[in-house]
């Protein structure tokens, strides 16, 4: 059993509670399944889980601000769920550190499906995407931007000569952008490549990912190109 995926289960409702765990432990999870966010905070320090699932509306502490508490700590994936998909809680779960979310109700296999794409990139943050083309300098795996430096090997950033905290869905972004500075990528080629949709997405995901990461970065690193999508200035 130690080999199982611990997941952490945020959620106030009682059905969909033991619902959903049931699902994931069928699925081979191991889940841990609390019903607000103080317990959740509680239970992701004891047991350190490698994913969080978690509602937004959960009473004690709200599933935003477990988010943001987490992030503060960890690095771990974290997905919000949601009862409505144009609910301005997306866009604040996105902002507070979540990876990805998933609109109520839900169907078992599409939230296996999110968690496991999740793990994915999690377990290879770096990919293969580097490239030597339009960067200043290559040495031994670092790509030099400016100010900016990103080793790709030791999966680490620079700016200015101070290390950069990116959590490994913003070092993915990164290192997409980074394969191929100038060239402008569409947000759904973004979330094919960095979230592993194979279906359509909710842009939103991408464009609260490249505010989060420029505010690391520099605001001017990434441009925006209106009606195709984002490019890394070379």
């Amino acid at each position: 059993m130690a080999d199982q995926t611990h997941v952490l289960f945020v959620e106030d409702d009682d059905v969909i509670r033991e619902a959903t765990q049931l699902a994931l432990e069928r699925d081979g999870f191991a889940v841990t399944a609390m019903p607000d966010g103080l317990s959740g905070l509680a239970a992701f320090r004891a047991d350190r889980p490698d994913i969080a699932l978690l509602d937004v509306m959960v009473p004690g502490l709200d599933g935003v601000s477990l988010c943001r508490r987490i992030r503060d700590e960890s690095t771990v994936p974290v997905i919000m769920l949601s009862a409505r998909a144009d609910s301005i809680d997306v866009v604040l779960g996105l902002e507070a550190g979540a990876d990805d979310y998933v609109t109520k109700p839900f169907d078992g296999a599409v939230l296996v499906a999110r968690i496991r794409a999740v793990l994915r990139r999690f377990g290879h943050a770096g990919g293969s995407a580097q490239s030597e083309a339009g960067a200043d300098a290559v040495t031994g795996g670092v790509l030099a931007f400016g100010d900016l430096e990103i080793d790709t090997e030791g999966m680490e950033v620079r700016r200015a000569g101070q290390p950069v905290a990116l959590t490994p869905t913003e070092m993915r972004l990164l290192l997409e952008f980074s394969s191929t500075p100038g060239t402008v990528l569409s947000r759904d080629k973004l979330l094919e490549r960095v979230w592993d949709y194979g279906w359509g997405g909710d842009t939103r995901v991408v464009d609260v990912h490249v505010q989060r990461l420029r505010q690391k970065i520099g605001q001017d690193r990434i441009e925006t190109v209106r009606g195709f999508g984002y490019k890394l200035k070379a």
